[in-house]
């Protein structure tokens, strides 16, 4: 189920990159076809869809976000 969350998209994004390593825009990604949080910002109504991206081990390997069209 994906998570709605109100918040600056910009300030979310950039605390990603400072606590993940991996934090890749990728629009075309398969992951995000059901993504884990959907971040909305309450001001401008911008919308950005997130997944995280794990191996089988359950290691989370990167973060994968787009712009939601």
């Amino acid at each position: 189920m994906t998570a709605i969350i109100k918040k600056d998209v910009n300030k979310f994004v950039k605390e990603l990159k400072k606590h993940y390593s991996d934090v890749w825009k990728i629009p075309s990604s398969r992951y995000l076809d059901n993504p884990d949080f959907i971040v909305v910002d309450p001001r401008t109504g911008k919308k950005v869809k997130i997944s995280f991206v794990a191996l089988d081990d359950g290691e989370t390997v990167s973060i994968v976000y787009d712009d939601l069209s």
